[in-house]
């Protein structure tokens, strides 16, 4: 394992961390309950296929992980947009917004470059 797959199976465990803290904070309103449960299952399969990839037995077996990964961080981050936060949020669901938005394009280049 090289140290740059270590740092994002890392990064991905922290960002499905700090989902899970973040919809566990919001109101609870009919909707943020639906999209709190939505979130935290994206963002942690985020992470877990990622990890996933990187015992992959096969280069077609790391291709469809890192594919699902890359799939659900642009999920998350749609769960996380539609979340409807206290304003005090608003700065942290922006930075998970954020977040996402770079694992999606980390994901499209680990593709585009295998």
């Amino acid at each position: 394992m090289t140290k740059t797959e270590f740092d994002l199976e890392d990064r991905t465990a922290k960002f499905a961390e700090d989902c899970r803290d973040y919809f566990k904070k919001l109101p609870k309103t009919q909707s943020n309950i639906e999209y709190c449960g939505q979130g935290i299952r994206s963002s942690g399969s985020t992470a877990s296929n990622y990890i996933e990839a990187n015992e992959a037995l096969s280069k077609k077996d790391f291709f469809m992980r890192i594919k699902i990964s890359k799939k659900e961080a642009k999920e998350t981050r749609l769960w996380v947009r539609l979340s409807e936060p206290l304003p005090k949020q608003e700065a942290e669901k922006r930075q998970l917004i954020q977040e996402a938005t770079e694992l999606t394009r980390i994901f499209s280049t680990i593709i585009k470059s295998s």
